[in-house]
């Protein structure tokens, strides 16, 4: 399918050919018809594009707080690695389109193949063929419904849930400032509403095009200093009952004049991208006004159980959600209730969609809606790019399945660069990362369907994906004899578990997780230091509280912070040990329910004893990871892979090293040699079933009140 797509980092901007988006449980697929350009954000997005790297910074100061950050935590290797995965990521543009339903997913609710549908979300509602929505992101349309007006969703939504936060009733009055797409959309929608409507804007051709097509009763130019009169005498001196601020600008202009021509305990509605930082006095304080802010779409934006999982909330509870907003609004347009077709100032074939930005960046004409208009004769099946002509077959033919930011900054990078390993095909989420991952690392396709990659040539897998998608992969590799590397963790529950044990059993694949920590150098020689005999071990990890509303967090997708993040450490004491557990048990902090901050002791058969403290109530200015190891009177200390100290007899030796090194490198090195040399399993296989295993059993103690599970 065809996809615009921009680079971050050069604005480089072109319709190429990609894979088709993957269709996950509770998304719709849908053959895009029209969709709009926004000219305030998108425009943008691209003009911060188009600069230099020095002016990109400036504008982004907090991102380059991240950046100095990711310096002083991890050295300049893996910040170099983050930085120029997101400069030259293929990064889609668009998130308000309409179309037809052409593939649904598992648990979709009320929508088939056929419907005609209006879509939206950044990332989701993309310029491109073909999207991939959430079920809560897509509405059902009638029939009859104009898919040209229906494809304006996102912006509808938006002007809709700002009109729903000013609270206004028949009759009242309200000042839009900005006139630009947005403002005319809530212009329509307030009067539609039995609102008197006044607005303003620098442009004098949007106020005109507002009044002739009554998006506005009558309209003023910002630059008028007498718009405080204006606004007085139409509403018999008292002001407007609010103000919704539509417009875009660094300038505290709109939020004063706002305060300025609103009535008495009045509300202004800030719906556009302006600061606040209003004068206290003469208006806000003596007139007791209120400030409201309009989250974008309506309840539910930002929500991943809402957007992602599906999950609605209750209707008697919360009225408007962001699709009964999107419903609403294109129930308006369907009863002529807003008329939509002057907005459209400017209609591109979408091939020819690069002329669209250039008519934004430039300014060259004046325009509000730009409408992207797609070939509807043009059929998509699965299919797969080829990026580069085969060179035969290796002794290890690799494909990869993922492409996050993990698969970006450790793995791919890592892959060792030998003649007898050969890249073969990606796999990933969106067509874009598949294509960008093909490309810069060397595969010879890119596809939007795991057949390709379970094929006869392939011989290794390595699987990067989100975690509810291991066990399929890992199964599927198994099953085909195909070797398989996968990032932890290996599954979810324990069935699964049991499941690929068995499986194992009758394959002749070598199988190994991405258990990288015990591969670090420094690992290797603290191990060293201490010898073989009973220990005492801490692992302590800082992580800090992780937000509620995330995949890693859901107990289905992520499998929580145990599954999903501490197997790693489990791990590692296992590998210090070099014993064989034999209990376990968890406790959590006493206020707190979830898995942020547990304590985790392991037993082991040669009297080892390990303690894993885990929380999210340190300091941040505490480094991540602290490792202490004590035996035969020996000691050493870890601090987040970047530095060690070793202690004997008195004596102390430290080193560090200019870049943190967690061991991927060396993990996929040893995971590729042992492939070679026909070695076997990197680790033995039965530890690494084993931390799976005592995952489910921290689970178990920690529902148990603590108490010890023998292993």
């Amino acid at each position: 399918m065809l996809q615009l797509t921009q680079e971050l980092g050069s604005g480089e901007m072109l319709v190429q050919e990609v894979p088709s988006p993957q269709l996950p449980k509770g998304f719709i697929l849908v053959k895009n018809h029209f969709s709009v350009v926004s000219v305030g954000t998108e425009g943008a997005t691209v003009r911060t594009a188009r600069k230099s790297l020095l002016s990109k910074a400036k504008e982004r100061p907090q991102q380059v707080k991240q950046v100095i950050e990711t310096l002083k935590s991890q050295g300049p290797l893996n910040t170099f690695r983050a930085v120029t995965k997101k400069l030259d990521a293929y990064s889609p543009l668009g998130y308000s389109c309409s179309g037809e339903v052409v593939g649904i997913g598992a648990e979709v609710r009320e929508i088939a193949v056929g419907d005609k549908v209006a879509c939206a979300g950044v990332s989701y509602a993309n310029h491109a063929e073909l999207v991939c929505v959430p079920q809560n992101l897509c509405v059902k349309l009638d029939d009859r419904s104009d898919l040209k007006a229906a494809s304006y969703n996102t912006m509808g939504s938006i002007a809709m849930q700002g009109v729903r936060q000013a609270d206004l009733r028949i009759g009242e009055s309200c000042l839009v400032i900005g006139l630009g797409l947005l403002g005319q959309l809530t212009g329509l929608i307030l009067k539609a509403s039995g609102i008197n409507v006044y607005g303003t804007d620098i442009n004098s051709q949007a106020i005109d095009l507002a009044v002739e097509n009554g998006a506005i009763d009558s309209g003023y130019s910002s630059s008028d200093e007498n718009i405080h009169n204006h606004i007085l005498k139409k509403t018999g001196n008292y002001g407007v009952d609010c103000v919704i601020i539509a417009a875009a600008t660094k300038s505290l202009q709109p939020i004063n004049l706002a305060g300025a021509v609103v009535r008495q305990k009045g509300r202004v509605v800030v719906l556009g991208d302006v600061p606040t930082g209003f004068q206290r006095d003469p208006f806000w304080y003596k007139k007791e006004l209120e400030l409201r802010m309009a989250c974008s779409y309506g309840p539910g934006r930002y929500d991943y159980s809402y957007e992602e999982k599906g999950i609605d909330y209750p209707y008697a509870y919360v009225r408007w959600t962001e699709k009964r907003n999107m419903e609403s609004f294109q129930e308006l347009i369907l009863k002529d209730s807003i008329n939509l077709d002057y907005l459209t100032t400017h209609v591109f074939d979408f091939e020819n969609a690069a002329q669209a930005y250039e008519l934004i960046s430039t300014n060259s004409e004046f325009c509000v809606g730009i409408v992207l208009k797609y070939e509807q004769t043009k059929s998509h099946n699965t299919s797969s790019i080829r990026i580069k002509e085969s060179n035969g077959s290796g002794k290890i033919n690799l494909s990869f399945i993922g492409g996050g930011n993990y698969a970006q900054g450790q793995l791919l990078p890592n892959l060792p660069d030998q003649k007898e390993i050969t890249r073969i095909g990606v796999l990933a989420g969106s067509g874009t990362t598949s294509k960008k991952v093909a490309k810069k690392f060397g595969f010879e396709f890119c596809t939007d369907h795991e057949g390709h990659i379970f094929n006869e040539t392939t011989n290794t897998i390595i699987i990067a994906t989100r975690h509810d998608s291991h066990f399929s992969y890992v199964k599927k590799a198994l099953e085909n004899n195909i070797n398989v590397f996968v990032e932890k963790p290996l599954c979810l529950i324990e069935e699964e578990l049991n499941e690929l044990f068995d499986l194992y059993q009758n394959s002749k694949s070598d199988l190994m997780v991405g258990f990288n920590r015990r591969f670090s150098p420094l690992s290797e020689k603290l191990k060293s230091h201490i010898p073989v005999g009973p220990k005492t071990i801490l692992y302590r990890i800082n992580a800090g509280p992780s937000p509620i509303n995330t995949w890693m967090n859901d107990s289905e997708m992520g499998g929580g912070r145990i599954v999903g993040e501490i197997c790693h450490f489990i791990d590692w004491i296992i590998f210090a040990a070099d014993s064989t557990p034999k209990r376990v048990s968890a406790n959590r902090l006493s206020s707190e329910e979830g898995d942020d901050s547990v304590i985790i002791s392991l037993q082991f058969t040669d009297g080892t004893v390990g303690s894993i403290l885990y929380t999210a109530a340190g300091s941040k200015a505490l480094s991540k990871e602290y490792i202490e190891v004590h035996g035969m009177q020996k000691s050493g200390i870890i601090e987040d892979f970047k530095s060690i100290k070793l202690y004997d007899n008195g004596s102390e030796k430290s080193s560090k090293l200019w870049n943190q090194d967690k061991g991927q490198s060396i993990m996929l090195t040893s995971f590729f040699e042992n492939l070679l040399c026909g070695k076997g399993n990197t680790i033995d296989v039965n530890e690494l079933f084993l931390t799976t295993r005592l995952t489910f059993l921290v689970l178990k103690s920690l529902r148990n009140n603590g108490g010890y599970l023998e292993v």
